[in-house]
């Protein structure tokens, strides 16, 4: 997931012409059985069990069915969609290219939650996202899906969630990586038994933040995989930056799901559930800029993530 949305299960409906700003996630796993690939499993509040490391098709260009055959085969098999990313059908080819069973992949499928926006103003969409999660609450009782997730709530909105509702999320997918690691807000879903799926977990390597972004002062940080710490401590284990930044997520205990279409990239991904000693995770605990790439709250005319970490005018680290 990488662009900040609202988003609900494939079977609500949603009115179409509307922006959005959060979304709710349907997870599905018709059985918990996995082919053997060396990727940990993280159990969820559901008892479900999801794979570590995966992979999005947001933003995903050229032979995209493919794309997501080769990085099963790769041994991912998480795969985060959404109709939003109008990659619907390319995703089912992909599926069935890879020759696994489908019992053997997490699909973490979704659909918006629509906001309108009205006279410059944004209309909270709160009792709208309540009432669709006790809607799909109905839908994991029959068994159809494993686990239910949010995406992109603020603290304050959650509570709301879990207030006004009985299913706590089994899963809150968001920005995180080493220049925004949300720390509080992780562990306060973690007290609550939520498990977090990273996105963007390479923060401004995503073009699509660069392009939208590009006036902001984050957007011309150095990379993240170019950080001196994180190619220092690749080369003692003789992995790549990246390599990195996705250990340090599993070894958090958190899900990632990076995008890519090249083979070796696949493969480097698949290839980075390793441990990191407790120096090393320091070390990359220090970079923490509270730097959010993915924030369209002037494009909605309403503050996004109003009580973490992260928003616009309210950073208080480094900016180069």
């Amino acid at each position: 997931m990488n662009v900040a949305t609202r988003r609900v299960c494939a079977a609500m409906p949603l009115p179409t012409g509307q922006r959005t700003a959060q979304r709710l996630v349907n997870l599905s796993l018709q059985q918990q059985r996995y082919q053997s690939t060396g990727i940990r499993r993280f159990k969820l509040n559901t008892g479900a069990e999801i794979p570590a490391i995966g992979f999005g098709t947001f933003h995903g260009e050229g032979d995209v069915a493919g794309a997501v055959a080769q990085n099963i085969k790769a041994g991912l098999r998480l795969v985060d969609t959404a109709r939003v990313y109008h990659v619907e059908k390319e995703v089912g080819e992909g599926l069935k290219q890879s020759g696994f069973p489908r019992e053997e992949i997490f699909l973490e499928g979704a659909e918006n939650i629509s906001q309108e926006m009205q006279a410059g103003k944004m209309i909270r969409g709160e009792t709208h996202f309540v009432d669709t999660w006790k809607a799909m609450e109905k839908i994991l009782k029959t068994g159809k899906t494993k686990a239910l997730g949010i995406s992109n709530f603020s603290k304050a909105e959650l509570e709301l969630l879990m207030k006004e509702t009985n299913v706590v999320p089994a899963v809150h997918q968001m920005e995180v990586h080493p220049y925004l690691q949300q720390k509080d807000f992780n562990a306060w879903l973690r007290s609550k038994g939520i498990h977090v799926i990273q996105f963007s977990p390479l923060g401004n390597m995503n073009r699509f933040y660069r392009e939208t972004g590009w006036s902001k002062d984050i957007s011309h940080m150095m990379r993240v995989i170019d950080h001196p710490v994180l190619k220092d401590i690749g080369k003692k284990y003789g992995k790549s930056a990246v390599q990195v930044a996705l250990a340090w997520v599993v070894n958090n205990g958190r899900s990632v799901i990076p995008m890519t279409t090249i083979d070796w990239m696949m493969r480097e991904n698949a290839e980075a559930d390793f441990g990191l000693s407790s120096e090393d995770m320091k070390a990359i605990g220090e970079l923490d800029l509270k730097a959010r790439f993915n924030d369209p709250s002037l494009d909605y005319q309403w503050q996004l993530y109003s009580d973490l970490d992260g928003i616009e005018g309210r950073q208080d680290g480094k900016t180069h």
